[in-house]
């Protein structure tokens, strides 16, 4: 095990530095960030200075350790936009985005498994057959139609739920949620249901493959002739081996979930780090640009560490295949 997670953590630092040097690069070739913060106007000494005091005027190995040093204590500089520290901004938008982000992967879970093994265990009937359409439904649509068209049925003509913003939202120290207000669930459920449906579906169709997979096994045939009933079958035995690719998808699909959820912030004005990004490519605000990069990518990786170690609570025969092979 202890070979296992330094092995994961080796990989995890070398994803770390890549990204961090394509985020580096940013700053070198996506203009200039004197003039940004100077304007046009500034005289050529003006600017000298100022590169003086960034440190824009070094090697660009010492660059790089500077940059890299900061980023470990999560330090990317001043925002050229705002003009207030990457980390400040990053701290207040960061709440809502994981908010929304895990409420739509337990949206995804809790809808898509159950349909899944439904669609399954009824393989062949109608109802079975409707699920699958629908989840190829849902799997095509892009997500900014499915939110453009939730705002227009549910915020616009029915106005039952809220169209943009986070809502009443309750602060706890640093943190702020809007989970323990009404019109914060209010203002969540449009963007998390309209940024789950692509992941319910894939999950539901995931499933009902393992399933249907699983259901053909040998292991499933003896439990079968030993006279188990079929709900000790499908839930105590057949659903549990579905649950290592189940695992995977949902880990990485947090992580995409998180890092793609710009769309989702973009058309619900939802004040999260997407909808900060957005607002940073606009304005070329390239602390905030290489700061998210880092972040998600961080995110990601501590996912997969994650997911990894699922693996070996769900299936610890694979940590034996691994001990053997090597």
């Amino acid at each position: 095990m202890l070979a296992f997670l330094l092995r994961r953590l080796l990989g995890a630092v070398a994803v770390m530095l890549t990204v961090g040097v394509v985020a580096f690069s940013l700053f070198q070739f996506v203009g200039d960030p004197v003039t940004h913060l100077v304007g046009q106007e500034a005289t050529p000494e003006q600017r000298q200075q100022l590169r003086a005091d960034l440190g824009l005027d070094q090697p660009v190995l010492v660059q790089f350790a500077r940059f890299a040093g900061q980023a470990v204590q999560g330090e990317f500089g001043i925002s050229l936009r705002q003009g207030r520290k990457v980390s400040d901004l990053m701290a207040e938008r960061l709440p809502a985005t994981l908010e929304l982000a895990v409420v739509a992967a337990l949206l995804a879970l809790v809808v898509g498994i159950p349909l899944g093994v439904v669609a399954a265990l009824k393989r062949g009937t109608w109802l079975a057959q409707g699920l699958m359409a629908a989840s190829l439904l849902g799997v095509s649509l892009p997500t900014f139609l499915v939110g453009n068209l939730a705002v227009l049925v549910f915020a616009a003509t029915l106005q039952w739920l809220p169209a943009f913003g986070r809502g009443e939202v309750v602060a706890w120290g640093g943190w702020t949620t809007g989970l323990l207000t009404l019109d914060g669930w209010r203002h969540l459920l449009l963007p998390a249901v309209t940024l789950s449906i692509f992941q319910m579906t894939l999950v539901m169709r995931l499933v009902r493959a393992e399933m249907l997979e699983v259901l053909r096994s040998d292991y499933i045939k003896f439990a079968r002739a030993r006279g188990l009933p079929d709900r000790v079958v499908h839930f105590g035995h057949a659903l549990k081996n579905t649950l290592v690719p189940v695992i995977t998808i949902t880990g990485l699909q947090l992580g995409s979930l998180i890092a793609f959820a710009i769309i989702t912030e973009t058309v619900f004005q939802w004040p999260g780090m997407g909808l900060l990004f957005i607002q940073a490519v606009q304005f070329a605000d390239i602390p905030v640009m290489a700061a998210y990069l880092c972040l998600i990518s961080l995110i990601f990786v501590v996912i997969n560490l994650v997911v990894d170690l699922l693996y070996l609570v769900v299936d610890p025969r694979l940590l034996a295949g691994r001990s053997a092979g090597h």
